[in-house]
């Protein structure tokens, strides 16, 4: 590796990390959003994602190539537990929902002794990098992009634009909700896990409301006209702050403005271009 590259990544690696990790939770997003569904249980599952790979390492010492794949199955369950009461509602009232149950987990984060507490996990082994993190990331996108494109990609692009007449034409609307779902289920989580192997600490407090709205603003920036767009989106937002770093208390403010902004005005997000399909 030249000098130069080494140097850039130990002086920036938390940022390039992030950026894979974001990424990964923007397609988390990407999922429910092109279903049509406005889901904000991405921070719920990442948090359990997060918290089993902790356990999982510190109380097992299982290697991390079994960890980040187990790491998904809480939230793969909890996926499946929320998914037939919780998919019955549409919009706001699905949004405010999964927000609930997020702020239940964190609940139990703070007042649960073997899970840190209030105080977290700390001393977490740091055994993500460059090619777990961007690897994953490579791999998700490949297998969107190619579902996007297909007649699965259509059929979600019917129920975003018209669930009632997609269901007449008969796509299993239901089935495609639950799996959307257990897809942002598991990629919330595989980036929970890594990035509690990168930050070597988690605490309740990231896995609450404002983390989901953040995560909502990376798909809403980009568009979901295909996968790369939300992490487009994802690593502006995440790179906004380190360009802006006397505002880093306003965060939170400016994925706001962002949201409302990109409602107003941008729809479709950033990147509206719509892709083509092997399927006519």
């Amino acid at each position: 590796m030249p000098v130069w590259l080494d140097d850039f990544l130990w002086t920036y690696q938390n940022v390039v990390y992030a950026l894979g990790i974001n990424g990964l939770l923007a397609l988390s997003m990407y999922v429910v959003l092109a279903v049509g569904q406005l889901s904000l249980g991405q921070a719920a599952f990442m948090g359990m994602g997060a918290y089993s790979s902790a356990l999982l390492t510190l109380k097992l010492h299982l290697p991390f190539a079994v960890v980040l794949p187990a790491a998904t199955i809480p939230p793969v369950l909890f996926a499946l537990a929320i998914g037939t009461p919780t998919l019955r509602l549409s919009g706001v009232y699905l949004a405010i929902a999964t927000i609930g149950l997020g702020e239940v987990l964190r609940a139990v984060y703070l007042n649960v002794d073997a899970l840190g507490g209030a105080l977290g996990i700390s001393g977490i082994p740091e055994r993500a990098g460059m090619v777990s993190i961007y690897g994953l990331l490579i791999v998700a996108l490949a297998v969107l992009w190619l579902v996007a494109r297909s007649g699965i990609g259509r059929a979600m692009e019917a129920m975003r634009e018209d669930e009632i007449a997609a269901a007449v034409m008969g796509v299993n609307v239901r089935r495609y909700r639950l799996g959307a779902l257990l897809a942002s289920a598991v990629l919330a989580g595989a980036a929970g896990a890594l990035s509690a192997h990168v930050s070597s600490f988690i605490g309740p407090n990231e896995y609450g409301f404002e983390p989901a709205v953040t995560i909502l603003s990376y798909a809403l920036l980009g568009g979901i006209s295909s996968p790369f767009a939300p992490v487009a989106g994802a690593w502006i937002l995440t790179l906004l702050p380190e360009a802006l770093r006397g505002f880093a208390d306003l965060r939170l403010v400016f994925n706001g403005l962002i949201i409302v902004v990109v409602v107003l005005f941008l729809p479709n997000g950033l990147l509206p271009l719509r892709m083509r399909r092997w399927v006519k």
